[in-house]
């Protein structure tokens, strides 16, 4: 019996906070990358680690990546999942 593909909504490892939470996770990965972001972000470091599971959080990590191509590029390929599927997940946060 063939398998219909997962779709990006709502297949395994999709979950947008879960996607979320793991581009962040590449995102500090690198020391430039990520002073990129706490910059843009105006968020300190403490500010982040008191914030991980906010929805707003999360959703300037996934905005972070949709305004630099190259980034959503990157990490979509680091993570395993298609660029639409990573930027999609911003609106299904619900922040």
């Amino acid at each position: 019996m063939l398998r219909k593909p997962p779709s990006p909504d709502n297949g395994p490892g999709q979950d947008p906070q879960a996607l979320a939470l793991n581009a962040l996770g590449w995102v500090l990965g690198d020391s430039d990358r990520a002073a990129r972001f706490l910059a843009l972000t105006g968020l300190t470091p403490e500010d982040l680690r008191a914030s991980l599971n906010s929805p707003a959080t999360l959703g300037a990590v996934l905005d972070f990546l949709r305004a630099h191509e190259p980034d959503l590029l990157a990490a979509s390929e680091a993570l395993g999942v298609e660029p639409a599927v990573l930027a999609g997940a911003r609106e299904r946060l619900g922040a």
